[in-house]
């Protein structure tokens, strides 16, 4: 059932058409990613169907009793606020009611006397059982868990939000976000500063999620994961394809080369057609001419040809030179250890990396990945340990900072200055690959995005001919094209490569081996991050009771101990937990109106039943949520 109806919208600002009769239906409880290219018109959209922007022309049609949360990338909040106070913010309502209840409690205690306290208990009681049913018992318990799972230590919830960075903000903005419990979601780039273990976190948390949303997102897994449909932005119109992000790249790659034929066919045929009247039209075959010639223009008027090639969006070209051949080990790593202060980062770290290998690196933040690279570069030094490349090895070294660049320095000037011996028309040739055209070329490096920036660097890398890449977080900043586009030169590059990667769907396409750095220690993994996923969760399979019973190791001399306590839950698959999850969060809303109900209230004696039930069912829940998050984690 659509909750959201497109008609027809129109959107100009200024002589800009952004939106051109766009329509398109948004149904519940359903996720659909919306993608484009930077400025295409998405976040236009996001305001259109939130209602903060009216179309100029057509109309937008939404459900009367629609809640949306709007989710943007640039979140306003009150400074002065402590995380936990910004967060909690939220629950204004219920803080209400609870301030209510303990005022009531007061006044009870203060006159505990008089005749007339059975009213006031009464009164007492009606606002505990509302305090209780709204979850007054558990908010602060699910405010712990969403801040926990996007990142936000316990100490990190008194801080001021006025010593925030932008990208804590915008886990702060989620985080109230997905407090609210709308209904209906706009998501502008949920997973833009979250590491990989809370990305992780907020995919199952979504997928969760009954209502419907629109997520504008450069995670393609995600996209993968959460979406049954991609909406494409482009030329001021939108296309939907039927499917995840890789069914809509497959789908519309395969378009635009049938589209692609059929330009050139039709093409063939009216040259061929036009070439007919020019040459007949006046001689003995004209009367056949001049009937080609109506019925190809009544064709042409009807759109039965397709006269315009498929329209592909410029992007940058990569390609890497030829590598020098480099056989066995190109580099060892021998127990590095390292630590800040009183944290330790890692330690008894070792590895190698053959010639040819493609290693991957991943984890959270916070446990020295970037660190690690920082001193195989020699930018900083190791507490303990060794390293060694092989000998003349040519690296390239892409950080995740800009610094090797002069900002004041334009363009041209940058790359002239990491590659002296590059003519300045050859410079401009190269930067055109990376569509710095014209003028362009003289913009200061200062002034550019953060995409451009990163086209800039990998241009300077490419020049450099390195035998060995290493990469800190390479697809940061770039929209989904250029992503693609850096996939396949690196899956052409014949070298070596050592990559920091948060970017799971690039972690799929360009690895063969994981090296994964947690807060506990480290591991490797042979293949890519989804053979990772897919061997934590053979080895939680394993784990799990055969048959309904799990056998408890003891010593032969002595009997087999019994479980003290065997939760139910515990021989439970996730998606049966999922299951009891919901049905539990339906008798407990079901409960809730009860507490509504003015016969239920005048009742005391339901109202303490009601109380105990309601209490009872919250208990069941909390064990099975519990429960769900608790093997949900051990996959992690």
């Amino acid at each position: 059932m659509a909750v959201v109806t497109i008609q027809n919208a129109v959107k100009q600002f200024g002589a800009r058409t952004i939106l051109n009769e766009v329509s398109l239906e948004l149904n519940a409880g359903e996720t659909v990613g919306l993608v484009g290219a930077n400025g295409s018109g998405k976040t236009t959209l996001f305001r259109l169907i939130s209602g903060e922007l009216e179309p100029d022309l057509g109309r937008v049609v939404r459900g009367r009793t629609l809640s949306i949360g709007h989710l943007r990338q640039e979140p306003v909040m009150d400074a002065d606020r402590t995380v936990h106070q910004e967060v909690g913010s939220v629950f204004a309502d219920l803080l209400a009611m609870e301030a209510k209840v303990h005022e009531l409690a007061e006044e009870i205690s203060r006159r505990h006397e008089d005749p007339g306290g059975s009213e006031l208990y009464e009164a007492y009681e009606r606002a505990q059982a509302r305090f209780v049913a709204a979850g007054g018992h558990t908010f602060e318990q699910r405010m712990e868990e969403i801040l926990h799972g996007l990142g936000f230590a316990r100490s990190d919830q008194s801080v001021p939000v006025s010593l925030l960075s932008g990208g804590q903000r915008c886990r702060v903005a989620l985080a109230k976000l997905l407090l609210e419990e709308r209904p209906f979601l706009l998501l502008d780039e949920p997973t833009n500063h979250l590491d990989i273990d809370a990305v992780r976190w907020l995919e199952k948390f979504l997928s969760a999620h009954r209502g419907g949303a629109v997520v504008i997102s450069h995670d393609r897994y995600l996209l993968d994961r959460l979406c049954e449909r991609i909406i494409e932005m482009r030329d001021a119109k939108v296309t939907t394809y039927s499917g995840n992000y890789s069914t809509y790249a497959q789908t519309k790659a395969i378009r635009e080369l049938t589209q692609q034929r059929e330009f050139e066919k039709h093409a063939a045929f009216i040259a061929k057609e036009r070439d007919y009247i020019a040459r007949h039209l006046a001689g003995q075959r004209s009367q056949q001419a001049k009937g080609r010639r109506t019925r190809l223009n009544r064709q042409l008027d009807a759109g039965e040809f397709v006269t315009e090639a498929p329209k592909s969006r410029r992007v940058a070209r990569l390609s890497f030179s030829d590598t020098q051949a480099n056989d066995g080990t190109v580099l060892r790593v021998d127990e590095l250890r390292m630590a800040y202060g009183e944290k330790g980062l890692f330690s008894g770290l070792s590895f190698q990396v053959a010639g040819g290998e493609r290693l991957g690196i991943t984890g959270p933040n916070g446990t020295g990945k970037t660190t690690l690279l920082r001193i195989l570069m020699g930018e900083a030094a190791a507490e303990s340990g060794t390293f060694e490349f092989a000998p003349r090895l040519r690296i390239g070294y892409y950080s995740q900072d800009h610094r090797e660049f002069d900002p004041k320095a334009t363009i041209l000037e940058a790359i002239r200055a990491s590659q002296p011996a590059l003519s300045e028309p050859l410079a401009r040739s190269i930067l055109g690959r990376f569509l710095f055209h014209g003028d362009q070329v003289f913009q200061p490096m200062e002034s550019l995005s953060g995409g451009e920036q990163s086209r800039v660097r990998l241009a300077s890398l490419i020049l450099s001919q390195p035998d060995f890449l290493i990469l800190d977080e390479p697809t940061n900043h770039l929209d989904i094209p250029s992503r693609e586009v850096l996939e396949e030169a690196l899956e052409e590059f014949g070298g070596t490569i050592l990559v920091v990667s948060h970017d799971r769907y690039f972690l799929d396409r360009i690895v063969d081996r994981l090296l994964v750095i947690r807060p506990e220690g480290h591991s490797l993994h042979v293949g890519n991050y989804s053979d990772y996923i897919e061997g934590l969760e053979k080895k939680k399979s394993a784990s799990l009771p055969v048959g309904g019973t799990k056998k408890i190791k003891t010593a032969p001399a002595k009997p087999k101990p019994a479980r003290a306590a065997e939760s139910p839950y515990d021989r439970m698959s996730i998606e049966e937990l999922e299951a009891a999850v919901m049905e539990k969060e339906v008798l407990l809303a079901a409960l809730q109106e009860r507490f509504g109900d003015a016969t239920t209230l005048k009742d005391p004696e339901a109202l303490s039943e009601l109380q105990e039930e309601f209490e009872a069912v919250s208990a069941e829940l909390a064990e099975v949520d519990s429960a769900w998050r608790a093997r949900v984690d051990s996959l992690q």
